[in-house]
């Protein structure tokens, strides 16, 4: 059975921290960084994947590159909080490509959600063919961000 938290030395934690950054680093190269050899880097690498510390790897893209300079943050407020409606919400919300985050919130309304589109007429598109038709919606209200100030990567924090 795996562990839901394993203990992570100082070299697990390196290793996390130089993929954060570049994933596609070699294991000769990530093991020098690290300062050990390559097969107990290698294992280590291994492990931390087998343990579910490291669950895949892609690439990253610039949304502004790519047109998707548009975010909004949406509260969602259900009309029932069971844990099959919940279920059922978070099984639609997972199949729209926009809505880029997705938090359940203990507060004032029930989700949180980051919704990346190309511009208010898309998001207005966005919102009212899928989330607005998410099963047990009862509300939203939208806040459109003018700019984003901090976005850390999990290498920050590492």
């Amino acid at each position: 059975m795996k562990n839901d938290h394993p203990e992570l030395d100082r070299f697990d934690r390196a290793i996390l921290g130089v993929l954060a950054v570049d994933g596609r680093i070699s294991i000769t190269d990530l093991a020098r960084k690290i300062g050990l050899s390559k097969s107990p880097t290698q294992a280590r690498l291994r492990r931390l994947e087998a343990d579910g510390v490291i669950t895949g790897y892609r690439a990253l893209f610039d949304p502004i590159r790519l047109g998707l300079d548009h975010v909004s943050f949406v509260e969602v407020r259900l009309q029932d909080t069971r844990e099959a409606a919940l279920a059922e919400f978070n099984a639609a919300v997972a199949r729209v490509p926009e809505i880029e985050q997705v938090h359940l919130i203990a507060g004032n309304f029930d989700y949180l959600m980051k919704v990346r589109t190309q511009n208010m007429s898309d998001y207005r598109r966005v919102l009212a063919e899928h989330i607005s038709t998410l099963p047990h919606v009862s509300n939203t209200s939208t806040y459109v961000a003018m700019q984003a100030v901090k976005e850390n990567a999990l290498s920050d924090i590492i």
